[in-house]
């Protein structure tokens, strides 16, 4: 056997030793190891440093929990407009969910993280709507990431009460039904911000999914080697996310890396890839790290401003992300995304015949 083989066996053993634990990175850091095991090890990028600057804000006062219009309406259609088409993320504030329930919510994912029951709920099994586990590519990568995550798919079919882990049950199902309201108001903002009715992105189903991504960031004893998060772009329309007070967010902002300093009762809003998809590039998708047609929206297509992408379903762009994001770890060098851009003349032609999408 060779030295190559044979240290691919070791690290499988490795990591088949680790997952089999179902204790995840915390389990790890309560053993008190002093080094990290070879497959949490990133090179180059671990320890990148992150300019402060500020990012863009949004003052929902007025609009959020069914407000009106008037000119507070307008002041944050055009806050939206002006982060998404430069930055890609915006934060929120003012958004109607209380900072009681925010902190609560850090609260419960902070408790079942850190119960010895957690270890009830690890799993890799497709098709659960409540899952734990530590890395979602964990086999698959070269480098895994130090956390844990707890999955929760809310929407459209939310789990059953006792699905749900009872350390965080209560708080994990109000803060989805604040969070999912708030949603469907930032797509009515980013409808308008587009020049369309306020429901066209409601209309289109967009706000229709809910999943919760929980994850938990335990001490890390060779931080400079490690990465809480690497380098990716959402796979869906919106990502809307609470962060504690510990901050170590970062965005790609105009080819520099851009700290996200934690901000009091704000939530961060980032565009996913199948929203830059339907704005036809008129929002981006924010590259961040620590069975319906939808294709660029009519109304916003011309001679003059053709489509720039193919259509394709929601599954159809999940397929290719997560072949991207958990097979091939490329989301570090480019997003999915590129793969549905149209190329010539010749493929927006047939983009325009019904029926041409990607299924």
């Amino acid at each position: 056997m060779s030295a190559a083989s044979t240290a691919a066996l070791r690290r499988d053993e490795e990591l088949q030793l680790f997952d089999g634990a179902k204790l995840g990175v915390k389990g790890l850091a309560d053993s008190g190891v002093s080094k990290i095991p070879p497959f949490f090890v990133h090179a180059g990028d671990a320890t990148a440093d992150g300019a402060d600057l500020a990012i863009p804000t949004v003052d929902l006062g007025g609009v959020a929990g069914g407000g009106g219009g008037g000119d507070l309406r307008r002041s944050a259609v055009e806050g939206v407009r002006s982060a998404c088409e430069g930055w890609g993320l915006f934060q929120v504030v003012n958004h109607g969910i209380p900072e009681g329930v925010l902190e609560e919510m850090i609260g419960g994912v902070r408790r079942f993280h850190e119960s010895d029951s957690r270890r009830d709920w690890y799993s890799r099994e497709k098709g659960r709507k409540v899952l734990y586990f530590s890395n979602f590519n964990l086999f698959k990568v070269a480098a895994a990431d130090w956390r844990d995550t707890l999955i929760c798919e809310m929407a459209p079919s939310p789990p059953e009460p006792q699905e749900l882990p009872e350390s965080c049950r209560d708080i994990v199902i109000e803060f989805s039904e604040r969070v999912h309201n708030l949603g469907i108001t930032l797509l009515e903002l980013l409808s308008e911000a587009l020049g369309l009715k306020p429901s066209h992105l409601k209309d289109m189903h967009c706000g229709e999914g809910l999943v919760l991504l929980c994850h938990y960031y335990p001490p890390c004893p060779e931080p400079e080697r490690a990465m809480g998060c690497s380098t990716h772009n959402d796979g869906n329309f919106l990502t809307i996310l609470l962060q504690d007070q510990l901050g170590g967010l970062q965005f790609l902002h105009e080819d520099q890396w851009v700290n996200v300093l934690p901000q009091k009762g704000a939530l961060l809003v980032n565009i996913g890839d199948l929203m830059q998809l339907v704005s036809n590039d008129k929002f981006k998708s924010a590259s961040h790290r620590a069975s319906k047609f939808y294709g660029p929206i009519e109304e916003l297509v011309s001679e003059e401003n053709p489509p720039l992408y193919r259509e394709t379903t929601v599954p159809g762009y999940l397929a290719s992300y997560y072949a991207k994001v958990w097979e091939e770890n490329r989301l570090d060098t480019d997003s999915p995304l590129a793969s549905f851009r149209l190329r010539n003349d010749e493929d927006r032609q047939m983009q325009a015949v019904p029926g041409q999408g990607e299924p």
